[in-house]
């Protein structure tokens, strides 16, 4: 019988050590026991608060968006104007833990995942759009509509494409270069439409 209180501090060492597993492995293809070993636990106990793999897969997930949001909003919150809170966002989006080669391989299992799985599907694109409105919301700011949603489709895309390109551990970017190249983006666009209105 499950220790009474310990079912919180339980949950999460399986979420934490099925992203773990997940990352080792580079896909979802993990056996509970697996996860439960990494977490010290029995295979019996993760069956216990999970039930199956799959829900135990869904809320590892769920809880990589939710520390990506908390983390958003803490950042956009600190930030002043739009342009700060642009940067905000692009931090959020290479800060240390989702960066990391473990998480970024657990991240690129769940896109592979959600080809066949309209949940985890459904949770990546909830995380496509809060980055798009991020961007969105605070670019409609500083240049027209239209120009916004351009750049920050762009931006969208250069941040998951610098996540696919880490992937490839054989040519990794910085959190920092990475970071640059996304604000250099959004400075080179702003600074187009600034000189095209402007003549």
């Amino acid at each position: 019988m499950p220790k009474v209180g310990m079912e919180p501090v339980r949950r999460k060492a399986l979420v934490d050590a099925a992203l773990r597993v997940i990352g080792d492995h580079g896909s979802l293809t993990v056996t509970m026991s697996e996860i439960a070993r990494q977490a010290g636990v029995s295979p019996a106990l993760a069956h216990h608060y999970f039930g199956s793999k799959e829900q135990l897969l869904i809320e590892t997930v769920r809880s990589l968006l939710k520390q990506l949001r908390d983390d958003a909003v803490k950042a956009l919150k600190a930030a002043g104007m739009p342009r700060e809170k642009l940067s905000a966002v692009i931090r959020v989006s290479f800060q240390a833990d989702q960066f990391a080669p473990s998480t970024i391989a657990a991240w690129l299992a769940f896109y592979a995942e959600a080809q066949r799985s309209e949940e985890t599907r459904r949770f990546l694109v909830i995380y496509a759009r809060r980055l798009r409105s991020n961007l969105l919301a605070n670019l409609k700011a500083l240049c027209p509509a239209d120009a916004a949603e351009r750049i920050a489709e762009g931006a969208a895309a250069m941040i998951d494409g610098l996540y696919i390109r880490q992937s490839l551990r054989s040519a990794p970017v910085s959190i920092e270069a990475s970071i640059s190249l996304t604000e250099d983006y959004i400075n080179a666009a702003l600074a187009a439409l600034a000189k095209g209105q402007t003549q």
